[in-house]
């Protein structure tokens, strides 16, 4: 090997989990980028491609040298002043240091620097073949893919998330010999399983990709989804509707297969009287076949299959699909007939026979704790508390049916599709499966305030109930999603512009919770003894972790949506009651940022909070009382002071009407007097009366500024 080439590595394997295939191909390409980079081989890493199918994870890297360059090696010793005793013989240290190295002491350098001199060890190694480092270097990268359980096969000593079968590490056209997982590395590939299973010669690396392809697949990954796309628009045709292919069934399918070709199906016109979302759960979870909708939106008899080879008889392709799929929609159709036989209201009963937690208690004692919070905030923000306790009541109904039991992700939808089946009002019906929302990044919040309601007081309950028993999220873990119920409480009240106070509806939430939940949480003494429950003293405690700790979801969300920490910092100071509020106090302050007076109005208001922490810290209590104007000695105190008379004044109708945006607007025009006051008063004056009334009409400017946030901390 010479001149810089291609470089491409590719292991075989039994077919590798669908879902864990792009993680493990990006981690593949990660591993060997960083392995090359590490060991300084000259190459176009930046241009590295990963590629895989579900038998193959393959790396590709343009204009990789043959040889690493020569190294140099510095390695830091001891510093001198310790290294050398009274006198100047090398100490143990040293000694130690420099056989480390495989030198005398002579042989080492001194290295001077202005924190100090160290003995250092410099030498120049010769550079390694990409042959001999290549092995270990795909073994390095190998070990570092995130493989939660690897496979033994055989009698072998390693492992790996599947079997290997073959290994390709080519430079060019140049076989780079080595042994990865027992492989002795080739130019051999392998094509499609059942259209072209004969091995694969390959030439050189850049001709790996086109190779592959004549033997009918497709190792790009992009090209493959392309292709998935491509023949379910050439099969749309034959079916007159509109197929629904989302990110996630594409991906799967891509991953599925090495040369997707897809079939035009039919099912029985009698199984869409059962609820569509169970249909395509059906098609798209267990079998991944594409659902087809008509020109209304509207699930259709047609529907989808991608198969893996292109068949000379797609006719029995297309009637296997059919099969398989009608059982399954034969159980569907059957769970949903038995559910409607008993009322949603039936299963109430049985709900106290399922645990929701030990301490918490069963299904039943959550609906009823939320059945109340439900009803208080319902009449508290004027929504109809009869629907919201009804539909907080059936909440969890569903859950006990045969269709749910078997699709747990329909839950909510089908308590919809049933309420509404059994005579539930439209409110309730909505309610049950809306609650549920957001259900997942970037979902939507309940549109309908019955459902916003009850999404509010579930989450309340939740939080409330299983930090009480002492179960909140550690780490990565977070066994009862309490950081989504968390965001997804925060952005119901925010987006939905719920008024209501959290701090007293979390509170509301713990008085319900039973004692056993609230001494759950407790740890023993040092005796072992449980310790003796104080409900209040509990409950006192609990309420502040509850709202950080939805505030610290807060500061992700608003994050996301451009707002600085700054910004967030400073609203959060002044403590809003609700979290509409703290939104449009928010708002404001990043609106106000953005005014030219902004950083001089910020950097006044934070001298202000010093000199009034100081005056506070010297006389041990708060600069406060009236700003007597016969006590100003200065044209520039009287300005401050009828500018703040003025901007109370005039901000007074907006700050009652939450307009933060217009009092701060009004607060702008305060920095000239401000720039004043701070050039051309002595604020610390000997006369006592003379200072404290200078205090005060400080404490005056940063109350004006603190009715919105603490603009100090801009």
């Amino acid at each position: 090997m010479s001149a810089a080439k291609s470089l491409l590595i590719e292991l075989g394997t039994e077919e590798l989990p669908p879902k864990a295939l792009d993680e493990l191909s990006q981690a593949f390409l990660d591993g060997i980028v960083q392995g090359m980079s590490k060991r300084g081989i000259d190459a176009g890493l930046d241009e590295a491609r990963a590629y895989c199918t579900p038998r193959r994870l393959a790396v590709l890297v343009p204009a990789v040298a043959a040889m690493q360059p020569e190294q140099h090696i510095e390695r830091r010793g001891p510093a001198i002043n310790a290294a050398l005793d009274a006198q100047g013989q090398p100490s143990r240290a040293l000694l130690g240091f420099a056989q480390s190295c495989g030198v005398d002491v002579a042989q080492l350098e001194k290295l001077e620097t202005d924190k100090g001199a160290w003995f250092v060890f410099r030498a120049v190694k010769p550079g390694q073949s990409l042959a001999a480092l290549l092995p270990e270097i795909v073994e390095e990268a190998l070990k570092g893919l995130p493989i939660p359980r690897p496979m033994r096969w055989s009698d072998h000593d390693y492992a790996f998330v599947r079997p290997v079968h073959w290994l390709l590490m080519l430079h060019g056209a140049d076989i780079v010999d080595g042994r990865v997982l027992g492989l002795a590395s080739g130019r051999k590939s392998r094509g499609h399983r059942f259209m072209h299973p004969n091995p694969v010669h390959v030439t050189d690396a850049d001709s790996w990709l086109d190779a592959l392809r004549a033997a009918k697949v497709l190792a790009d990954p992009v090209e493959r989804r392309q292709r998935v796309q491509d023949e379910v628009a050439r099969v749309a045709g034959e079916t007159g509707g509109v197929p629904r292919l989302d990110g996630v069934l594409l991906d799967e399918i891509a991953n599925l297969t090495e040369w997707p070709t897809a079939i035009a199906c039919t099912f029985e016109s009698a199984f869409l009287a059962v609820p569509p979302e169970a249909l395509v759960t059906t098609m798209e979870t267990n079998q991944k076949f594409v659902p087809v909708f008509d020109a209304y939106g509207k699930l259709s008899e047609h529907f989808i299959g991608i198969a893996n080879i292109e068949s000379k008889d797609p006719a029995e392709i297309r009637k296997g699909y059919e099969r398989v799929i009608r059982p399954r929609f034969a159980d569907a159709k059957f769970f949903w007939d038995e559910d409607l036989k008993t009322p949603l209201a039936g299963y109430q009963e049985a709900l106290k026979n399922v645990t929701y937690q030990q301490a918490l208690g069963s299904l039943w004692d959550k609906s009823v704790r939320v059945a109340e919070l439900a009803r208080v905030i319902a009449a508290r923000i004027g929504v109809d508390a009869g629907a919201t306790t009804r539909a907080a009541s059936l909440s969890k109904c569903d859950l006990l049916t045969r269709m749910v039991g078997e699709f747990p992700e329909l839950q909510g939808v089908m308590g919809r599709y049933y309420a509404r089946h059994q005579g539930e009002g439209d409110a309730v019906a909505q309610a049950l499966d809306s609650y549920y929302q957001p259900r997942f990044a970037g979902d939507a919040i309940a549109a309908d305030e019955v459902g916003q309601v009850l999404a509010v007081a579930e989450r309340l309950d939740t939080l409330a109930g299983i930090f009480a028993v002492g179960m909140k999220p550690s780490g990565n873990k977070d066994p009862f999603a309490l950081r989504r119920a968390a965001l997804g409480l925060a952005r119901t009240l925010v987006e939905a512009r719920l008024e209501l106070d959290l701090r007293a509806s979390f509170a509301e939430a713990l008085e319900l919770l039973p004692d056993a939940a609230l001494a759950a949480g407790l740890k023993p003494g040092k005796d072992g003894k449980p310790p003796v429950l104080d409900a209040g003293a509990r409950r006192a405690a609990l309420l502040p972790e509850l709202v950080d700790f939805v505030f610290d979801r807060l500061r992700g969300y608003y994050a996301e949506l451009g707002f600085t920490s700054e910004q967030f910092e400073a609203v959060l100071a002044v403590a809003p009651v609700t979290l509409p509020d703290l939104d449009r106090r928010l708002r404001a302050v990043a609106e106000f940022g953005r005014r030219p007076e902004a950083a001089s109005l910020a950097a006044a208001n934070k001298r202000v909070a010093n000199i009034l922490r100081k005056a506070e810290e010297e006389t041990g209590t708060a600069p406060a009382g009236t700003v007597d104007a016969g006590c100003f000695e200065s044209p520039a105190e009287h300005e401050l002071a009828n500018a703040l008379d003025a901007a109370l004044a005039d901000t007074a109708a907006p700050r009652a009407a939450g307009d933060y945006t217009a009092v701060l607007t009004r607060l702008a025009q305060l920095q000239p007097p401000v720039d004043a006051f701070f050039e051309g008063v002595l604020v610390n004056a000997e006369d006592a009366r003379v200072r404290a009334n200078r205090l005060a009409l400080l404490a005056r400017l940063k109350a004006q500024f603190a009715a919105v946030a603490d603009i100090a901390r801009l």
